[in-house]
């Protein structure tokens, strides 16, 4: 894969853009491509989806949210959602007594609206309940909506299968979001920066590169979560030790600098004890091991030993703890040598 993406991006080639006749070079460092499956692709899906889980009070869900203005009962009081303010509304009316239902009841017919922003209208409750049941399982990583990404955005493509390139231009998060969904996976995709975004304080920056933009969108995800309940997990320690303690992990994502070596892992079962051990299994066979939390510079740190597998000398490093949820852990760390970026999630069995 490294070799192919330097072939790549290593040449000059033509694309035409997008709602413009004319032709242009472009010239892409391969440094700043990436594919769908790439950590970034995620965190910008993330960024630019439809908010999803703001209203969970009303639906209790995050695949999709509820078009206001809406109506709604609650344990026989009639509300009006006008907007999200009135979430609050709902929420103290469910909190009011302790010895009711606490259900919340939609006036239909009510529009919903997906990730990807599209929309559908729903009758009743035996739609509302066909919809939930095809969201799947939800691996409790909300939208960053607390960040703003400046449209327009330039970026270059380059298929691989078919040796097209091309370059679009991108001016919301509708078109972004879906975009990146219909990335192929032969498909490396690179960012014309510089690009702006607006951050949590209300201010604008300037992002030079997919570094930059990793680090502010990451850095932004515990300020989304501050100004969202029921957010995402950050790194909070206490909470973080919760989740790793409890049940088993495999790992679902291993990215060692431009590599995915996710395979190398499969089979290994991971179990992290409340005293500081660890064990890894494979085959039946078990590694013994140690792992420790600690805070560097500001950042939560998950510090990970393992004893006599070169294997899993991979993983023994200091993980920056980028978030969490109830079924999945996502680290990362930085070198200190080259500055070459590795990725380790976690998935709970």
């Amino acid at each position: 894969m490294k070799s192919i993406k330097y072939l790549i991006f290593g040449f000059i080639f033509l694309s035409f853009g997008s709602c413009q006749n004319e032709e242009e070079t472009v010239i892409q460092d391969n440094n700043q491509s990436f594919v769908a499956s790439a950590p970034i692709a995620g965190l910008l899906s993330r960024t630019a989806q439809n908010p999803t889980s703001l209203d969970n009070v009303l639906d209790n869900s995050s695949c999709f949210s509820v078009q206001l203005p809406v109506t709604v009962i609650v344990n026989g009081q009639q509300i009006t959602v006008a907007d999200e303010a009135d979430y609050q509304i709902v929420q103290a009316a469910i909190d009011e007594f302790s010895d009711d239902d606490d259900l919340v009841n939609f006036v239909y017919p009510i529009t919903i609206i997906f990730q990807n922003f599209q929309t559908q209208v729903l009758q009743d409750t035996d739609d509302l309940d066909d919809v939930i049941d095809d969201c799947g399982e939800d691996d409790g990583f909300d939208e960053i909506d607390c960040i703003t990404l400046v449209y327009p955005i330039t970026i270059n493509i380059y298929d691989s299968n078919n040796q097209l390139a091309n370059t679009v231009t991108i001016t919301s998060n509708s078109s972004l979001f879906n975009f990146l969904a219909n990335l192929g996976s032969n498909t490396f995709v690179a960012i014309d920066y510089p690009i702006s975004a607006v951050n949590s304080n209300g201010q604008t920056i300037v992002i030079n590169s997919n570094s930059e933009l990793e680090n502010f969108i990451e850095d932004s995800i515990d300020d989304c979560d501050d100004d969202n309940s029921g957010g995402s997990g950050g790194s909070g320690s206490t909470a973080f030790i919760d989740v790793l303690t409890s049940g088993t992990w495999y790992i679902s994502y291993y990215h060692e600098d431009d590599d995915d070596e996710t395979s190398d892992f499969n089979g290994y079962t991971f179990t992290f004890n409340a005293n500081g051990n660890s064990t890894a299994v494979l085959s039946g066979v078990t590694t013994n091991g140690t792992w420790s939390t600690f805070v560097d510079s500001g950042q939560n740190k998950l510090e990970l030993i393992f004893d006599g597998v070169d294997l899993l000398d991979e993983i023994e490093d200091d993980w920056r703890i980028i978030e969490y949820s109830n079924t999945q852990i996502r680290l990362k760390d930085v070198s200190g040598g080259d500055g070459s970026v590795d990725y380790l999630t976690f998935s709970k069995n």
